[in-house]
């Protein structure tokens, strides 16, 4: 009885540390979701296919990089510095140009948001589809940058790229919070999300707070692709879509438009997954998550950090 009590408290112990990994997967992309809409209460659907693109331009950085068996070129560990701040540059870019292409033209014109959330299922749609097109249907397989060393902690097994994983996201979420809440741009930012019209009579440019807002959520979606590929090696073009879904779901359940929200938003939902996984049939897995964040949204519809809106009339 006592060595079945043990086996099961190694078990959760084991569960909560997948939990911590998968949770940032999950943080470093509803960051993302929670700053756009918090700026601009838009929905940016095509966030989880930028995600999917930063994993697959960590991949080409790294390989063009790394120097092959036998001839000269970077280091793994130079590999890795240089490569992931490239990849977060290229997947700012990106961020901005769909800002630019596809929402700006838009919201000029007054569309409703709903255009703009439609246009932005279109952008995810052609990212993982041009994505298939360049590169066909086959698996993209992640280099290695860091030797995987495996850490035995009172039976629980931990590795070094785990504890990377899980340093950064936590990282990434104080350098998010410390930049809106204590920053001038900052400032700006919770202006457009209270009043975006008066922002221009206080001499504040609204596109370039709107412009730094896609630079930050595409920039750290990237930062979460090249870790998932160190972590998951096996690349897919399809992998931005589920995971960007999940990573949704958790904005909406900490209050999407709150940073603190998403960043426990998705831990929570990475926790209660884990579980279940672990104690339950892996097929109940979404049911059973999905159901008790439900739970919590019937109790809280705005989120565990959200806010009602009120509009003046």
């Amino acid at each position: 009885m006592e060595f079945s009590l043990q086996n099961s408290i190694v078990n959760f112990l084991q569960q909560c540390a997948n939990g911590l990994e998968i949770g940032s997967f999950y943080a470093l992309i509803a960051l993302g979701y929670s700053l756009v809409y918090g700026v601009l209460r838009l929905i940016n659907f095509a966030h989880g296919d930028v995600f999917m693109v930063g994993a697959y331009l960590g991949f080409f950085i790294s390989t063009a990089l790394l120097a092959p068996e036998g001839m000269s070129g970077l280091s793994p560990i130079a590999t890795l510095i240089l490569a992931i701040p490239l990849t977060m540059i290229f997947t700012s870019l990106l961020g901005v140009s769909l800002e630019r292409v596809a929402y700006r033209p838009l919201m000029r014109k007054g569309a409703h948001r709903l255009y703009v959330v439609i246009t932005a299922l279109m952008c995810g749609l052609i990212l993982q589809n041009g994505n298939v097109a360049l590169l066909g249907a086959s698996h993209s397989a992640f280099p290695e940058l860091v030797p995987v060393v495996v850490y035995d902690v009172w039976g629980v097994n931990i590795n070094n790229v785990m504890l990377f994983i899980v340093i950064t996201a936590v990282l990434v979420f104080l350098a998010l919070h410390f930049i809106v809440s204590r920053t001038r741009m900052g400032m700006a930012m919770r202006a457009v999300s209270w009043d975006k019209f008066a922002l221009p009579l206080m001499g504040i440019p609204l596109n370039k707070v709107i412009v730094f807002t896609f630079v930050l959520g595409s920039a750290v979606a990237g930062l979460g692709g090249f870790l998932h590929g160190m972590s998951y090696p096996v690349l897919e073009q399809d992998m931005g879509a589920s995971i960007g879904w999940k990573a949704f779901i958790a904005a909406v359940v900490g209050g999407i438009g709150e940073v603190r929200g998403a960043f426990v938003g998705a831990f929570l939902l990475a926790f209660v997954e884990t579980m279940v996984n672990a104690f339950l049939p892996s097929t109940y897995s979404d049911l059973f998550a999905f159901s008790i964040l439900l739970l919590i949204l019937w109790h809280r519809p705005t989120g565990i950090f959200g806010r009602p809106l009120t509009a003046k009339i």
